[in-house]
């Protein structure tokens, strides 16, 4: 007997789907009105800023592409595993990162979503010697956050002039 997919898990599925299509619309409708996201280069993204960063991160990565490992989620939330593989376009370097995702759920669509990956293993394939010998440090990891958050909010401000 064959059983169906959890509605979160499905949703879970949904999300990354779209995002191996690069269809950041589809993501940003699986996510709440009040999600926050977080990862080791975005540490709090609440509602819109989520979005803006997949729909940024979707335009930008033109080599971009993403393998969903696992989905299982419940009533009381999920988790996934994925792994995307793309240039670095700071520094043209290859990247293949493999990420762990917990969510948490709320009115049939995703509520918090939190990505985890060893940032010393990203920044040593997204910078080379420097992430090899730096990527530990609170230094280098705070200089990267302010990089993507500089970007994020210059995409967002490009983006929602064009928009109005």
């Amino acid at each position: 007997m064959e059983t169906s997919a959890h509605p979160h898990e499905a949703l879970i599925r949904r999300f990354y789907a779209a995002f191996a299509a690069r269809d950041a619309e589809t993501m940003a409708q699986c996510y709440h009105p009040a999600v926050t996201f977080s990862d080791p280069a975005f540490p709090m993204l609440v509602g819109d800023e989520a979005a803006d960063m997949w729909r940024m991160l979707v335009a930008r990565g033109k080599d971009l592409q993403l393998v969903l490992l696992s989905a299982h989620a419940d009533d009381l939330g999920g988790r996934a595993q994925w792994e995307a593989t793309y240039t670095f376009s700071q520094t043209g370097r290859k990247i293949v990162n493999r990420i762990d995702a917990m969510f948490g759920f709320r009115d049939g669509v995703i509520v918090r979503h939190v990505d985890r990956f060893p940032f010393w293993r990203w920044s040593r394939q997204a910078l080379g010697p420097i992430g090899f010998f730096l990527g530990w440090s609170w230094p280098l990891k705070a200089l990267v956050r302010k990089k993507a958050a500089a970007s994020l909010q210059q995409w967002r401000t490009k983006h929602r002039i064009a928009n109005e």
